[in-house]
């Protein structure tokens, strides 16, 4: 513990913590600065006690940067109640109410606090006007968000009765960090007991890790959380680690990443961007934000992040082009997709979260017609939308829904393996570009000489793949592919355009025999948190295979829109349909229309 000069650059994070806490927000600039005045500024390293629990309390806290973990009883044995971050106030409560800490504090990682004593407090409530007011309304909003969290039903049954299938749902980090346990699950609703008050960051962390699945909050006892986490710890310690063969998730790590992304996890984020020159960012609900209690990289610092979690192959592979792809993996909590590059500031990076937790097609819910494609035994199905819209988790559900119903060989072939399957009803192979084969369509060759039933082609990216692939599926093989449109007429003109005009009427012959069905998709923000796909859905008949063939692709909307009973919907259904069921606004799902004046109407608006 160390006492720390008001620096210039010490004060700007501090001011930065101020405003973004609910106690001082509110206040003017110059209030601020007279606060952080009379203040201390205190550097923890981890480890450190910053109070213990049965002392006076002489002062309170704010976390400026670094995280601090809260236990009940003493810090050396105490039980961990939760983890705060930068913003947040510690022993606020014991100052007002001139009572004895009831919890101890702890750094868990290099942190730096300003420090308010009780007599420097009193004084702001006399002369400056308005900090009694912000203080007052701070509390008013932890009083109601408490009232709020105590109307919850209470969970009111054992720790026991705790499905399994649920608990796998969400990493044990994350539960400890937002005091939250999946319960029970039926379909695509999932029960979730919350021991706090609930924070928006913390149902839309929720939302993120169990996409598409509608949350229902209750409330659970301290007392049943930390019976469960007590169980959970002790049945995981008593069970052999399962071995992961897979070359992203080797032995090699580093703890300072790691760190990172178990809180990228934590919050429900889907991305983290590491840029030379700039704070980390990462994204949530589809917008990026700066994660403020962090630094600016440095030129080669995320260089250093990374390169003792690369293989030889990738390294010399960003030696040489200046990027490369490759997944990496925490045990127990999740896998991402990693893409390092140099630009001019420096080396970057952009990693996206993949849980490790597969949700099954229900609980994704997804509609019937998805199930329906899954049946065919031969063909080409593809699963299109731009980047980020949960193409990867929406095969993923498929893959498990095959797995699990059918009796088949499934090859798939990515860059990189996102999802790992492990084989239950079918036998899955899982090869990655770089690793395993040159390329999609070396390994598209390869596939005919391996017995497939089913190919799953992470990404049509080129002529050859593509080609190799209606040749696949033309060959009495299912073949799953991703293309990056955005409607289904789009995704069967992308693929006719991308071959020469002199070979076009073959393909379409080709495709309109083939093809058996196409699900586009697109990600909207849903009110109140958390995201939301809707799907366009292609399921192939005799007229439209004929459209196809005759190049009158046009068509095929009407057709679509006419036979919506049998599985058949547009994209503009599904918006009018999350808009009417008030799970969107408007706004945004006329962000993500094509036709605008289409959903416009079915809205009932006027553009």
């Amino acid at each position: 513990m160390q006492e720390v000069e008001h620096a210039p650059d010490i004060l700007k994070k501090v001011a930065g913590a101020l405003q973004q806490s609910d106690f001082f927000q509110s206040l003017k600039p110059e209030v601020l600065q007279q606060l952080v005045d009379k203040s201390k500024l205190i550097r923890f390293e981890e480890n450190d006690v910053v109070v213990q629990a049965g002392e006076p309390s002489k002062s309170f806290f704010v976390v400026v940067a670094g995280e601090v973990a809260i236990h009940k009883g003493a810090a050396d044995s105490g039980t961990e109640l939760c983890r705060l971050g930068g913003s947040e106030i510690i022993g606020e409560m014991g100052v007002l109410l001139e009572e004895k800490r009831t919890a101890s504090v702890v750094a868990t990682k290099p942190s730096l606090l300003m420090a308010m004593d009780s007599s420097t407090f009193d004084r702001m409530f006399e002369k400056v006007p308005g900090f009694g007011k912000a203080i007052a309304r701070a509390l008013s909003k932890r009083l109601s968000e408490a009232s709020q969290h105590m109307s919850l039903p209470l969970y009111d049954k054992e720790v026991t009765a705790v499905s399994k299938e649920a608990r796998a749902l969400l990493p044990m980090d994350f539960m400890q960090r937002h005091r939250t346990i999946p319960l029970e699950i039926q379909g695509n609703h999932i029960k979730v007991g919350l021991v706090d008050a609930p924070e928006s960051s913390t149902i839309n962390a929720l939302k993120h890790q169990l996409p598409g699945m509608e949350v229902q909050q209750l409330r659970i006892t301290a007392a049943f959380f930390n019976a469960f986490m007590g169980q959970t710890s002790g049945a995981e310690n008593r069970l052999p680690k399962p071995a992961i063969n897979n070359n992203a998730a080797t032995k090699k790590s580093n703890p300072e990443l790691d760190k990172l992304l178990k809180r990228m996890v934590a919050e429900g984020a889907s991305d983290l961007h590491l840029s030379a020159g700039h704070k980390p960012r990462w994204r949530v609900d589809g917008d990026i934000l700066v994660i403020e209690d962090t630094h600016e990289l440095g030129p080669e610092e995320v260089w250093g992040l990374f390169k003792p979690i690369m293989d030889d192959r990738n390294i010399e592979e960003f030696l040489d082009i200046n990027d490369t792809d490759f997944a990496y993996a925490i045990e127990g909590l999740a896998r991402f997709r990693c893409n390092l590059f140099r630009d001019r500031l420096g080396v970057g990076a952009v990693l996206r979260q993949i849980p490790s937790t597969i949700l099954t097609m229900e609980q994704l819910g997804l509609p019937d017609a998805v199930r329906n494609l899954c049946a065919h035994p031969k063909g080409l199905i593809l699963v299109t939308g731009p980047t980020g819209s949960g193409k990867s988790t929406t095969l993923a559900g498929m893959m498990d829904y095959i797995n699990k119903t059918r009796k088949a060989h499934v090859l798939t072939l990515e860059d990189p393996v996102e999802f790992v399957h492990k084989s239950q009803q079918c036998l899955f192979n899982q090869r990655e570009v770089g690793p395993h084969t040159q390329s999609f369509s070396r390994a598209l060759k390869a596939a005919l000489r391996e017995d497939p039933d089913i190919v799953l082609v992470g990404e049509m990216r080129d002529l050859e793949t593509v080609h190799l692939a209606l040749e696949t599926a033309n060959t009495g093989h299912m073949v799953f592919g991703t293309l990056h449109t955005a409607t289904a007429v789009s995704s069967i003109d992308r693929i006719i355009d991308m071959f020469p005009a002199d070979q076009q009427n073959q393909v379409r012959s080709v495709l309109g025999e083939s093809l058996k069905g196409v699900i586009s998709q697109t990600l909207l923000k849903k009110k109140g948190g958390g995201r939301v796909a809707a799907l366009e859905i292609l399921q192939v008949n005799n007229a439209i295979s004929n459209l196809i063939r005759d190049g009158k692709n046009f068509q095929i909307p009407n057709i679509m829109s006419t036979t919506r009973s049998l599985g058949n919907q547009m994209l503009n259904f599904e918006l009018a349909r999350l808009v009417a069921e008030n799970k969107v606004t408007y706004e945004e799902a006329l962000s993500k229309a094509i036709d605008k004046a289409d959903l416009a109407k079915r809205c009932g608006k006027s553009l």
